[in-house]
């Protein structure tokens, strides 16, 4: 087993190195990210490995806070007559006092740097030019390690990226990576690594295997999160409860079916952001609209669908218009009881012979209720941009996920898929009705179906 690829995360203090740590990692909960300066007081480290082999050790180290007075320090700790390289000088200074005192958090910085194969200094693009930066980096490149520059917070409209690029090439550093750590770019890692690679040849065999690792599992993420919207849908499409025709006792079981398909999303969303290793609490089903709260935060406000241009079709019933009550025995139309009477005698209706067990208890005075096509729209459009978002999202944003408007209409106004249609015939198919059957193939095959077409 080959030893480990060992990287040292530098930079100016409160410029996004643990946050950079964690968007790499995957790890919300890697370090302490905060506004305040001087978070990081020790260096902390992560490892990433491919099959139970270690690749790469990723370390943490505290903000450089005085620069500019240790890089004087350090150009006079020449003897005379001695002319010191530079790591030769950072040694002597780690053997002095200084480096326990005075400087005792640029020497942890040192200390890592010098132990590891290469360093990443961590720049905040949103930040000008200064004095200041020159001076760390000039400390820094005195450790004799390849220096890899990487531009954060490049998505920010107040970033200075060009006045960045000029000052490092002015410097030496021609190669750098753009990273931003809160909405990082999709090939973001690839570049970064493939930049290390350029730096460290020995290392190339190793950082591509971890970058074969992480496209292998993004792809996995992806077919899991598709299969969880699928599974979603299914079960709110195959929905169905029977209930007397009374006013008072259908408004309480319509309350209780809406209640029960915003549970249900609310467990997708949680299932979700677990995949994508966020917090639980990044996102609930109760705030995600997708015009920046103009929805408001409930699934069956008629607004919602509305706004968005889901189209409503003619079998809603009256006074659910946002779809938690439908007539499907009738497909919307008023028939007298003796009609449908004659219909099931004669099997001159198509549908009496397709509905048959619930056309009869309509005759007795039930009423069946399902989740309607246009809600089955809406909650497929919020998971796809959920989905969307948290495939943008760094593991270092700290702020709730936000949903953009969705830009196509497939959902909107299309054909539902097939798989959809077919659930409203399998009751079995759903985890909201009693007595479901959810490992009965034909449900997994229509499941798979439909996460192709998600």
């Amino acid at each position: 087993m080959t030893k480990p690829l060992t990287l040292a995360v530098v930079g100016h203090t409160n410029v996004g190195k643990t946050s950079l740590l964690r968007t790499l990692t995957r790890d919300v909960g890697f370090g302490e990210v905060s506004h305040r300066p001087s978070t990081t007081r020790h260096v902390e480290g992560a490892r990433l490995s491919v099959d139970g082999e270690p690749l790469l050790e990723l370390y943490d180290t505290p903000g450089l806070e005085d620069a500019i007075a240790l890089l004087d320090y350090l150009e006079r700790l020449d003897r005379p007559g001695e002319r010191l390289d530079g790591p030769a000088r950072v040694a002597r200074f780690l053997d002095g006092s200084e480096a326990r005192q005075r400087f005792e958090q640029e020497a942890k910085v040192l200390r890592q740097l010098l132990a590891s194969d290469a360093g990443l200094y961590v720049i905040d693009a949103r930040e000008p030019v200064l004095a200041k930066y020159r001076d760390e980096l000039s400390v820094l490149s005195s450790c004799g390690k390849p220096l890899l520059p990487v531009l954060n917070f490049v998505s920010s409209p107040q970033h200075r990226e060009p006045e960045w690029r000029d000052a490092l090439a002015r410097l030496g550093l021609h190669a750098l990576v753009r990273f931003d750590s809160v909405a990082p770019p999709e090939d973001g890692e690839r570049r970064l690594y493939e930049s290390l690679a350029l730096l460290l040849e020995h290392s190339r065999d190793a950082l591509q295997r971890l970058l074969n690792d992480q496209e292998a599992q993004r792809e996995a993420r992806k077919r899991s999160a598709l299969r969880l919207i699928a599974e979603l849908l299914i079960d709110c499409a195959a929905c169905r409860r029977s209930v007397a025709s009374e006013k008072t006792v259908e408004q309480q079981a319509i309350n209780q079916l809406r209640d029960a398909v915003r549970q249900r999303e609310q467990r997708c969303v949680e299932a979700l952001l677990k995949l994508y290793g966020f917090r639980s609490n990044d996102a609930a089903a109760s705030d995600l609209p997708l015009l920046d709260g103009r929805w408001g935060n409930d699934l069956f406000n008629p607004e919602t669908l509305k706004q968005l241009g889901v189209r409503v079709g003619s079998g809603v019933a009256a006074g659910a218009a946002a779809g938690a009550g439908v007539d499907l025995m009738v497909g919307g139309l008023t028939l007298g009881a003796a009609a449908l009477a004659g219909a099931i005698a004669g099997g001159a209706l198509q549908t009496a012979r397709s509905y048959g067990s619930r056309l009869l208890g309509k005759l007795k005075g039930q009423r069946e209720l399902t989740v309607d096509d246009s809600v089955l729209r809406l909650l497929a459009l919020r998971q796809r941009q959920l989905l969307h978002a948290l495939n943008a999202r760094g593991h270092a944003a700290v702020d709730s996920i936000k949903v953009a408007t969705p830009e196509d209409k497939t959902w909107r106004e299309g054909k539902l898929p097939e798989a959809l249609k077919k659930a409203r015939a399998y009751p079995q198919w759903s985890s909201l009705n009693p007595h479901p059957k959810l490992s009965q193939a034909e449900r997994q095959a229509q499941i798979e179906a439909l996460a192709e077409q998600i």
